[in-house]
Parts: C-alpha cells; sequence; structure tokens
C-alpha cells in the first residue's frame, strides 16, 4: 500500500542571487525546521524555489517575516519503497491509465535508503492522491 498525500509545498519566486537559497536553509535550519524536498530553477535572473518542510506553516510564516514572496501550492506526496526497479513506473503508469496528466515531479532517493520522497502536481491532485492509495 502506497503512503498518499495530499500537502502544501512552498514556492518562492525571487531575484536570482548567490545565497539565495542559503539564507533560506540558514533562516529554517535555526528555527528546528527540516527541509524534506526542494527543488531549484534559475532562469532570465529569476530563481523559483520550491521546497517542503516538516513544519510548513512555521516555514511559510518564518520565509515572509524574513521579506521572501511565499506562495503556497497544493502537491501529492508519495513515499515508495526504493527496493525495486519499476515502482515509479507503475505509479505513472497508472495515473496515465486514469488520464491524470502530471504537470510537475521532483523526487529523492539514496541507495542506502529504502524510501524515496516522490512530490508532483497533475491535473487532478485529489483522485490522483485517493487512487494511489489503493495501489
Amino acid at each position: 500500500m502506497l503512503e498518499a498525500n495530499l500537502r502544501k509545498e512552498l514556492v518562492i519566486q525571487t531575484e536570482n542571487r548567490v545565497g539565495l537559497l542559503a539564507e533560506m536553509a540558514r533562516l529554517l535550519s535555526e528555527m528546528g525546521i527540516n527541509i524534506l524536498a526542494v527543488t531549484v530553477e534559475t532562469k532570465d535572473g529569476g530563481a523559483t524555489i520550491r521546497l517542503i518542510p516538516d513544519a510548513q506553516l512555521y516555514a511559510r510564516d518564518a520565509l515572509r517575516e524574513a521579506g521572501f514572496p511565499v506562495e503556497e501550492r497544493e502537491v501529492v506526496i508519495l513515499n515508495l519503497h526504493n527496493r525495486r526497479p519499476g515502482f515509479l513506473c507503475r505509479v505513472v503508469e497508472a495515473l496515465a491509465r486514469e488520464e491524470i496528466d502530471i504537470e510537475d515531479l521532483y523526487t529523492t532517493a539514496s541507495e542506502g535508503n529504502p524510501k524515496r520522497l516522490v512530490v508532483f502536481t497533475c491535473s487532478n491532485n485529489g483522485k490522483a492522491a485517493i487512487m494511489l492509495r489503493g495501489h
């Protein structure tokens, strides 16, 4: 059985500069907030940082108080077993069979860890989370 949950991701879109992510990471670290997943994209002088903290409301408020333009968006979070090849393949194929379009996806995995965290948004987050819980 998959762990599939809806959660809020913090999205910061701002001007890119050296040390931007370090500043955010230090702020959250000093508050005792762990970053479970993060992705950074830079383009044309701007930066988009998406992160999943373990204390979403505290992190959101702290980042806003520090002057970062924080938005929230709903994402689906999956905890997958990283033991066998093909598990992610089965998940995305199941979504495709239900005509659920993946819009954005990132994942983490390490060789020694049996779990993988998958974060995604799609054309119907609620339906995807419910459907995947049955797998």
